[in-house]
């Protein structure tokens, strides 16, 4: 793979181990401090930012290292807190959706519920995010959700060795491309220039890809909820796309809100399933119009949600590479893919 990297050589899997820590540890990371840390990593082109940077192992967005850096230093998991994990464009939205409506049921009325007025994203944060404003955390009620990216191995020592829970969604690595060229064609400045879809593929099918590399991120979740199956559940978008209310039954469990009897009698599980699914949230006004991020509008969230929709884009030599390159990583984890419905 082709790598700009600074003038030195360095090695890209233990620079933030020794020479970046400098960089990091000081009680306020700002603007210097970044550039500084930026200089040491190896970079390729990003997807909607300049460049994507080699941190920990994994393809980070410049924007996203100070509340990743701020994390690692300041948070510190409790028991009760539930982890979303996911690649990024790989179900996000839809999860947070679910696990802030299953554990938060028995404080709001389904007509008149946050969901109805809020996009997922603000009711679930992110940890590279929520931490810079790290005075906030105290105020968080049990359980606490928060979401992230991260590989698992980048994850902080406490959510590891607590009594925390962590919930992965992993999307067959077809969908997960052609879902996030899309996004990220619609976050990237004008001034980068148009992302092809030829040169997106060949950089995902390297390994470059926010969070990345795909086979990296979904077999540490993998492995670990073979270890240790009460701590790490490792969900599929497909099979919750396929099978939701089954699914949203063991959600519920794992987390340690499961539904009575009496919620299934009364069919909340179909209620909650329906407030959450695709189709609705994505016919909420919140997410027609509203934004989230200062990057997108709230509508980027919610393209299509479809399982197959790569044969709309992948031509047969595209998937014969990307099906050569899954087997290579892949192959042997026992971990199969759903690529079409």
């Amino acid at each position: 793979m082709d790598i700009v990297e600074s003038s030195r050589e360095i090695n890209p899997l233990t620079i933030t181990k020794s020479e970046a820590h400098d960089h990091q540890d000081h009680e306020c990371f700002d603007d210097d401090s970044l550039t500084k840390l930026l200089a040491l990593l190896p970079k390729e082109k990003g997807w909607s930012s300049p460049h994507l940077y080699l941190y920990n192992g994994f393809w980070c967005p410049p924007a996203h290292l100070p509340g990743i850096i701020s994390a690692n230093r300041h948070f510190k998991a409790q028991d009760t807190d539930i982890i979303l994990a996911t690649l990024p464009k790989s179900g996000t939205t839809w999860l947070k959706a679910l696990v802030f409506a299953i554990t938060r049921r028995q404080h709001y009325a389904l007509s008149q519920h946050p969901l109805l007025t809020s996009n997922p994203h603000d009711l679930v944060p992110f940890l590279h995010n929520v931490t810079l404003l790290n005075d906030d955390l105290p105020s968080f009620q049990p359980p606490r959700l928060f979401s992230t990216h991260l590989q698992y191995c980048s994850l902080h020592e406490s959510i590891k060795s607590s009594g925390c829970r962590i919930v992965h969604l992993c999307r067959n690595p077809h969908d997960t491309f052609i879902s996030g060229w899309h996004f990220f064609k619609k976050a990237r400045p004008n001034d980068l220039g148009p992302l092809s879809l030829e040169e997106a593929f060949d950089m995902y099918c390297r390994g470059v890809f926010g969070y990345g590399p795909f086979w990296d991120h979904v077999l540490g979740y993998w492995k670990e909820s073979l270890e240790r199956p009460d701590k790490v559940l490792f969900l599929k978008y497909e099979d919750l796309k396929c099978d939701t209310l089954v699914h949203v039954k063991r959600l519920a469990a794992f987390m340690g809100v499961p539904f009575s009897a009496e919620e299934e009698r009364e069919g909340l599980i179909k209620e909650i399933s329906r407030l959450c699914s695709f189709s609705n949230l994505k016919e909420l006004e919140v997410n027609k119009t509203g934004r989230s991020t200062p990057f997108v509008e709230n509508k980027a969230f919610f393209r299509r949600g479809e399982v197959g929709d790569w044969v709309n884009h992948l031509t047969p030599e595209m998937v014969e590479r990307l099906n050569k390159v899954i087997e290579e990583k892949l192959g042997g984890s026992g971990m199969p893919f759903k690529t079409g419905s």
